[in-house]
């Protein structure tokens, strides 16, 4: 069985060096409302234990590629004190991809991030070359297999757009689950 254990993925069972209880994976869960609660949990856990931010967020890519399945990849992005974004835990793209996107600002008309950032709103983007909004962009996720993204806005309890919670797909667009579990584990960043 397939454990997360902030951010990495381990094949033991039980307790993990701090003392917090490890999340299972298993396909059941995967399919259904019970592993985005066990994630969910799994943060609250975090938090109370005082781990680094850091190691928090990057639970939660891993735990959004694990609900999206084989070929997705997903990117946190957090907006800095200058209102740009910046990444925040993307543990499965390449550091010169990130990079590239490093301190774009929020715009409706840049990519997906960019315009969930902006709008406050999920952006989906199911096709790269059908989207003006990636006009200028398209070149980088397209170069690494992905065809297209979505992206939730990760906001404070008062509406305050904080950063983005992107999703990149190589085959497809997002299930409503996906979409749904996604926008709670956006909730818990």
């Amino acid at each position: 069985m397939c454990y997360i254990q902030a951010g990495r993925s381990t094949l033991d069972s039980g307790v993990n060096a701090t003392g917090l209880s490890n999340v299972p994976l298993t396909q059941a869960a995967l399919a259904n409302d019970e592993f985005v609660e066990q994630s969910y949990e799994r943060v609250q856990q975090m938090l109370t234990a005082g781990m680094p931010w850091r190691e928090i967020l990057t639970h939660l890519p891993t735990a959004g590629e694990n609900l999206a399945g084989q070929g997705a990849s997903v990117s946190i992005l957090i907006l800095d004190e200058n209102g740009l974004l910046r990444n925040g835990a993307s543990p499965n793209l390449p550091q010169d991809y990130l990079q590239a996107i490093d301190r774009l600002k929020p715009d409706a008309n840049v990519g997906t991030c960019a315009a969930a950032a902006a709008t406050g709103l999920m952006v989906m983007t199911p096709d790269f070359f059908a989207d003006d909004k990636w006009a200028e962009l398209c070149h980088l996720p397209l170069t690494l297999g992905f065809v297209g993204a979505w992206s939730m806005p990760i906001t404070s309890s008062e509406g305050k757009v904080l950063g983005t919670f992107g999703t990149y797909f190589r085959d497809r667009s997002p299930t409503p689950k996906e979409t749904k579990g996604v926008g709670s584990l956006a909730k818990a960043a």
